[in-house]
């Protein structure tokens, strides 16, 4: 497989009309698998090649002075060492593409992975030839796999040929390739609630000439090593009645076929998370011969409900207080134990933390842990004690608060006070 990787970034836009359609131009790295010493793999596993994608015919969404854009020129003399693919993507346009107009000028790092690509049943010396293209924006959940197939160019004596690609260049030096096929999603990565639900996104376009009518649709989930079906559909866009085949392997999980065939939303709705619906999400579109591919990571996350053992401290002597942590997830939350005496503004944070229970998991997967403070009678009358519990799930710490009271004094001394009055009072009568 080959693969692309940016090696350079920069404001890469040339303006093409005045009608808000532009090119965007990424230099990239066309990275090859090696072959070691005598063909065993005892090499590098990557070989690396300088290349250039220009997309041409980009739909401009956002407002944007075209002056401010200066034009795609391909280089004056053809280079048949260079790799430059020329990808047409008026249609099907590219979701949400004018993110990459500026990635670099916003200081955000754009992904791009060339491969060859063999759709089922072709031969891989086969005329035209396909490639497969990665995009991704991580600060914008930008990502989209394309499916380029190469444009005919009439050959002559004349006509140079790619040296690394064995493929005929245009008389610009280009590869001239169309899209013809796209899968996209707008997130990758996402977080949920336990027993809440989700929307995990993904969607796909194809060229006004269809390549079938036959689309087939799977949701997998793999995580620590395991994988499973979560949903499959099959259904033909021609909207004939009585093609679509659902398959729902998890219980709660749906798509709607109405969005499939309208705008190629294959977004899947999933209900009453549960800890085991967490992992890395393969969304898989075949259309006919070819197929393409979003990957997303949902997280499921509890927060914990946090208490501490006391209402309120009377220190007579030393006391034990305890925090718990109960029904979170994921595994990691931190406890931090602070005291307020009543002559600071700030809390301090205890030097002796106390100790931790050890974890305890329950039947939905969630855990819980305590922590143990030992207090000192020497703390104060006024004082206020704060447990600080710090979780994924919590956008802000979460604290719990005791205050140190002082000790009522003990009913012995009452009862002993109390008889000595009385006696002191019939003594006074009866004189």
């Amino acid at each position: 497989m080959m693969m692309i990787q940016v090696l350079w970034f920069g404001c890469f836009l040339t303006c093409v009309s005045a009608e808000g359609i532009v090119d965007v131009v990424l230099s990239c790295s066309l990275v090859e698998e090696g072959v070691g010493l005598g063909g065993m793999g005892g090499g590098a596993p990557f070989t690396r090649t300088p290349a250039t994608l220009a997309l041409r015919d980009v739909a401009l969404t956002s407002e944007e002075s075209l002056e401010t854009l200066t034009p795609f020129v391909p280089p004056s003399t053809p280079d048949p060492d260079l790799i430059l693919f020329e990808a047409k993507v008026s249609s099907p346009a590219i979701p949400s593409a004018d993110v990459l107009l500026h990635a670099d000028c916003n200081e955000q790092e754009v992904m791009c992975e060339i491969s060859r690509y063999s759709p089922r049943g072709s031969q891989e010396s086969s005329d035209p030839a396909y490639f497969m293209v990665s995009l991704s924006v991580e600060e914008v959940e930008f990502s989209t796999v394309l499916i380029l197939q190469t444009t005919m160019v009439e050959r002559d004596q004349s006509t140079l040929i790619q040296n690394k690609l064995s493929l005929p260049l245009s008389q610009s030096g280009t590869l001239l390739t169309e899209v013809i096929f796209l899968v996209f999603s707008h997130i990758k990565s996402v977080s949920a609630p336990l027993r809440g639900d989700v929307l995990l996104n993904c969607g796909f376009k194809q060229q006004e000439t269809s390549l079938s009518q036959e689309v087939g649709i799977e949701w997998r989930l793999q995580h620590r090593g395991k994988g499973r079906k979560v949903f499959e559909m099959k259904t033909r866009l021609d909207e004939a009645e009585g093609n679509t085949v659902v398959h729902e392997e998890r219980r709660g999980s749906s798509m709607d076929p109405a969005q499939v065939l309208a705008e190629g939303n294959i977004s899947l709705t999933l209900n009453n998370l549960k800890v085991i619906d967490e992992g890395t999400y393969i969304c898989t579109v075949s259309l006919g011969p070819f197929h393409a591919q979003q990957v997303i990571q949902l997280h499921i996350v509890q927060s914990p409900h946090v208490s501490l053992s006391e209402e309120k401290l009377v220190l007579k002597s030393a006391q034990t207080l305890t925090c718990h942590c109960s029904k979170y997830y994921p595994l990691d939350a931190q406890v931090e134990w602070l005291y307020l005496s009543p002559a600071d503004t700030e809390p301090t944070v205890f030097p002796n933390q106390g100790s931790l229970s050890s974890h305890r998991q329950h039947g939905d997967g969630t855990y819980s842990q305590s922590s143990h403070l030992t207090v000192a009678p020497t703390v104060s009358p006024g004082t206020k004690i704060t447990c600080r519990v710090s979780h994924i799930a919590l956008d802000t710490p979460f604290s719990v608060s005791v205050m140190v009271e002082s000790p009522e004094p003990d009913s012995y001394w009452w009862v002993l006070g109390f008889l000595v009055i009385t006696v002191l009072f019939f003594y006074q009568v009866m004189r």
